[in-house]
C-alpha cells in the first residue's frame, strides 16, 4: 500500500470525484456535449470520445487536490493514458489525486426490495491490473429500495464478500450499499442496514465514531480457526528457516528450536481454551 495515498485518504479533507461512467449512459453523455451517435460507429470509438472528455477534466487547472482527494475510474479509463501516462499515474504524479477503480458490472433485477450487484467473474484479474496500474482502491454499488430485511442482509453479505477479496488483493474497497433517496421507507431501510452491518455511527461534529459490537460465539470460533492455521504456517516456516541456517553454534540453534516449539505449543493451548 502506498502510505502517502493512505494518509491523504485517511486525513485530508475533500471529496472523491465519480468519473466511472460505463457504457450504458455514455452515449447520452456524449449527446449532452453535442456529439451525436452518428459521429461514431463502434463501442471503442465511443469510449475513445468519452476518454477525451475525461482527459479535459483531468488536465484542467481547476481539477486539483485542493478539494479533490480521489477519483473513481471506469476500467477502460484506468487502461487508457493521459499525456503518455496511465490515468492513475497521471492523477498521482501530476495532481496528487488517488485513484479508485469501479469494479461492479451493474445491478441485477430487483428482488426482495433490493438490487444486488451482478457477478464479477473477472474480479481477480481486474484487481491484479489495478495494482499494476497504481490504483489505490475500488468502488462497488448496490441499491436498497424497500425495508426488506432479507434483501438488505443479502446486500451486506455480497458487499463484504467482495470487499474481503479486494482487501486480500491489497486494495482498499469503498463499500456502497446505497439506500435509494426516493424510497418511501428510507429511514427504516437505513436502520435495518446499520443493524445488519452491526455498526452504529456516532457523529459529534468533529469525529465519526464506529462502535463495533462484541464478537459472536460463531465468529470467535472462526477467528480461532484462522489463528490456528496462521500459527501452523508460521511454525512450518520457522522450522524450515532453522533447518536452512548453518551457524557454528549448534546448541544455540537447538535452544531456539525448543523456544519456538514451546511458544507454538502454548499458543495452541490458549486457542483451544478460548
Amino acid at each position: 500500500m502506498n502510505n502517502e495515498m493512505y494518509e491523504i485518504i485517511k486525513n485530508k479533507k475533500g471529496f472523491i470525484a465519480a468519473l466511472d461512467q460505463s457504457g450504458g449512459s455514455s452515449s447520452k453523455t456524449l449527446k449532452a456535449y453535442g456529439i451525436d451517435e452518428s459521429e461514431y460507429n463502434t463501442e471503442e470509438e465511443m469510449f475513445n470520445l468519452i476518454h477525451e472528455m475525461r482527459k479535459r477534466v483531468f488536465t484542467s487547472k481547476a481539477f486539483t487536490n485542493d478539494h479533490i482527494i480521489g477519483a473513481i475510474l471506469f476500467e477502460k479509463t484506468m487502461l487508457s493514458k493521459v499525456n503518455d501516462e496511465y490515468t492513475a499515474d497521471y492523477l498521482w504524479n501530476e495532481k496528487r489525486i488517488v485513484s479508485f477503480l469501479k469494479v461492479d458490472k451493474g445491478l441485477d433485477e430487483q428482488a426482495n426490495g433490493v438490487k444486488l450487484m451482478k457477478e464479477i467473474p473477472t474480479l481477480a484479474e481486474e484487481l491484479k491490473e489495478a495494482r499494476e496500474k497504481n490504483v489505490f482502491g475500488t468502488k462497488m454499488r448496490s441499491v436498497i429500495y424497500e425495508a426488506n430485511e432479507e434483501g438488505i442482509r443479502a446486500v451486506v453479505k455480497q458487499q463484504f464478500e467482495f470487499a474481503k477479496q479486494i482487501c486480500e488483493a491489497g486494495l482498499v474497497p469503498i463499500i456502497e450499499p446505497e439506500v435509494d433517496i426516493n424510497s418511501p421507507e428510507k429511514e427504516k431501510c437505513e436502520e435495518i442496514l446499520k443493524a445488519e452491518i452491526g455498526i452504529n455511527p456516532n457523529n459529534d461534529g468533529k469525529v465519526i465514531r464506529l462502535v463495533f459490537p462484541e464478537l459472536t460465539e460463531e465468529r470467535r470460533k472462526e477467528l480461532v480457526k484462522d489463528i490456528k492455521k496462521m500459527a501452523e504456517e508460521a511454525k512450518v516456516a520457522v522450522r524450515s528457516a532453522i533447518l536452512h541456517v548453518q551457524p557454528p553454534n549448534l546448541p544455540e540453534v537447538q535452544l531456539h528450536h525448543h523456544i519456538f516449539s514451546w511458544l507454538f505449543s502454548s499458543l495452541r493451548e490458549y486457542q483451544c481454551s478460548r
